[in-house]
């Protein structure tokens, strides 16, 4: 499991924990997140999120 980063704000999408508070499942994958999808601290959009080096 990988971890993202929001480019405008630092926020990191972790895909073991998802996002529970807007519908995103533990274990879901960032390519699996649906397109209109936020970053849920600034609400820029997926293209804006970076792959942290594992």
């Amino acid at each position: 499991m990988a971890k993202w980063a929001c480019l405008a704000c630092d926020y990191v999408y972790d895909e073991e924990k998802g996002d529970p508070d807007n519908g995103i499942d533990p274990g879901t994958l960032f390519k699996d997140i649906p397109d209109d999808w936020l970053c849920p601290v600034c609400f820029v959009g997926k293209n804006m999120f970076d792959k942290l080096s594992e």
